[in-house]
């Protein structure tokens, strides 16, 4: 049986892929992002996280994503700097990656059959898409309009740390 933990993304600053099963054990949230959406502002909140949450075992990876409406339309290289000098983003990001359509990242294909809160399951809707997989290796998904700092998203983390 195939679990997020099977998969692995290439780093934004092109250095070894990023495995999740390195992440075992470990609470991630990976989230579809972009510079140029109205959501933009969640790269915050999701560096927040991070930082007050890394040493407990919570790794957030960004997956800049360019599927709706080239709001990542820049290079690996701008997506960082602009990443860490509006941000200050320290948590992991991979390469610039599809979620939708035939094209989209193998670990995608099994994260989009996870359903929300509301039981639907299916595409991508929108960026900042937040997919939580506990330790277990199960999947939480919530949609891009629940922040990061959302009580239910923080509650499923802390519930769900190794340390």
């Amino acid at each position: 049986m195939t679990t997020a933990h099977d998969f692995a993304f290439k780093q934004l600053n092109g250095a070894a892929p990023v495995a999740l099963k390195d992440f075992a054990g470990k609470v991630v949230l990976l989230v579809n992002v972009a510079s140029a959406c109205g959501l933009t502002p969640q790269y915050g909140p999701l560096e927040k996280l991070y930082e007050d949450r890394k040493a407990k075992g919570l790794v957030v990876l960004g997956a800049p994503c360019n599927d709706f409406g080239a709001q990542e339309s820049g290079t690996e290289g701008e997506i960082g700097s602009f990443c860490e000098t509006h941000f200050g983003v320290t948590f992991p990001m991979t390469e610039k990656v599809k979620v939708n359509g035939k094209n989209r990242h193998p670990l995608y294909a099994e994260l989009v059959q996870a359903p929300d809160a509301h039981g639907m399951a299916g595409p991508v809707t929108w960026n900042f898409e937040k997919f939580l997989v506990l330790p277990s290796g199960e999947v939480h998904r919530f949609r891009p309009n629940v922040k990061p700092d959302a009580p239910e998203i923080v509650a499923l983390i802390e519930a769900n740390l190794p340390a």
